[in-house]
């Protein structure tokens, strides 16, 4: 049980430092409630390809390592309460 502690520790910071590389090296999106009040149109050819772009793939990692994070919080923890 000690070796499954010591993977899933090892693991579980290496997502936590790559997470937060990745936070750190996105942009700040601009617009949000103001492009909606002012009509801004989402119907062009970068809005309907964002995720393949850089920042829609770093958008998507770093969703995906959220879910990652949460699920190891939750397994870490429970192998240390038992």
């Amino acid at each position: 049980m000690e070796i499954v502690k010591n993977v899933l520790m090892g693991i579980y910071l290496v997502i936590c430092i790559v997470l937060i590389i990745l936070v750190l090296k996105q942009t700040k999106e601009d617009g949000g409630a103001s492009e909606t009040i002012m009509g801004a149109s989402s119907n062009n050819f970068y809005e309907k390809n964002k995720g393949r772009t850089r920042e829609g793939r770093m958008k998507r990692a770093t969703v995906t390592l959220m879910v990652l994070y949460f699920i190891l919080t939750i397994a870490i923890g429970i192998i240390y309460i038992a």
